[in-house]
């Protein structure tokens, strides 16, 4: 799990990689909860989720955000992070020239970011979308969504209410093409206290399918 450093519009920044063995891996970019209520790359789920990528045989990314841990700049309030997530995909394809695919991965403040790179980037072909905190930002811009990805979010979430992404999910789920797939973990908080498992078996079995259950190879 090498630490690694490269440029971000802020200056530096500060992520973990780890590559794949094969050449042609797809690149997966794990993006944090929000920087000012304490959301670091080393978040519990973030670190699961990136050895949920690694050892489904992806190129896995992860980093702090502006002003986080040793990255440089400031909180810029969505618009500068989302600088820095492109810059991080950036970063990882200049490394991954042969990668056919990318994923983006995030929770909470992180899925707001995700699904707007998500946006940007054509070659992003799945997401995960933890909590994507729909009562606080505006998710219109998903119009229409580029990619297929799973939703997931506890029915006992107090900062994101089940009823604002359900009604985020409803509307995605109208477009064609594109298959949304929702996850609801009982009696989970907004942190999934006591639930964090329940919450990886979900993301892991929905990798699995998407990915035609390759087989899994230990992380090196």
């Amino acid at each position: 799990m090498p630490e690694v450093i490269f440029t971000g519009p802020a200056g530096r920044i500060e992520g973990r990689y780890h590559p794949a063995r094969q050449k042609n891996a797809p690149i997966a970019i794990i993006l944090h909860p929000h920087p000012q209520f304490g959301g670091t790359m080393n978040h519990q789920i973030i670190y699961q989720l990136y050895y949920a990528f690694v050892h489904r045989g992806f190129s896995a990314l992860r980093f702090n955000f502006r002003g986080v841990g040793r990255s440089q700049g400031s909180f810029d309030h969505g618009t500068g992070e989302l600088s820095d997530a492109a810059a991080a995909l950036d970063w990882a394809q200049t490394i991954n020239p042969e990668a056919k695919s990318c994923w983006i991965a995030g929770f909470s403040f992180g899925a707001w970011i995700g699904m707007q790179l998500l946006m940007r980037r054509p070659e992003i072909e799945g997401f995960i979308s933890i909590c994507p905190p729909a009562n606080l930002y505006d998710f219109s811009f998903l119009a229409p969504c580029p990619s297929s990805g799973l939703i997931i979010h506890g029915d006992k979430d107090a900062v994101v209410p089940a009823k604002d992404v359900n009604t985020l999910v409803e509307k995605l789920k109208t477009q064609k093409g594109i298959v949304i797939e929702q996850k609801v973990v009982p009696g989970a908080n907004h942190f999934f206290d006591g639930k964090v498992d329940t919450l990886l078996g979900s993301v892991e079995q929905y990798l699995d399918k998407r990915l035609k259950a390759p087989e899994r190879k230990p992380a090196a």
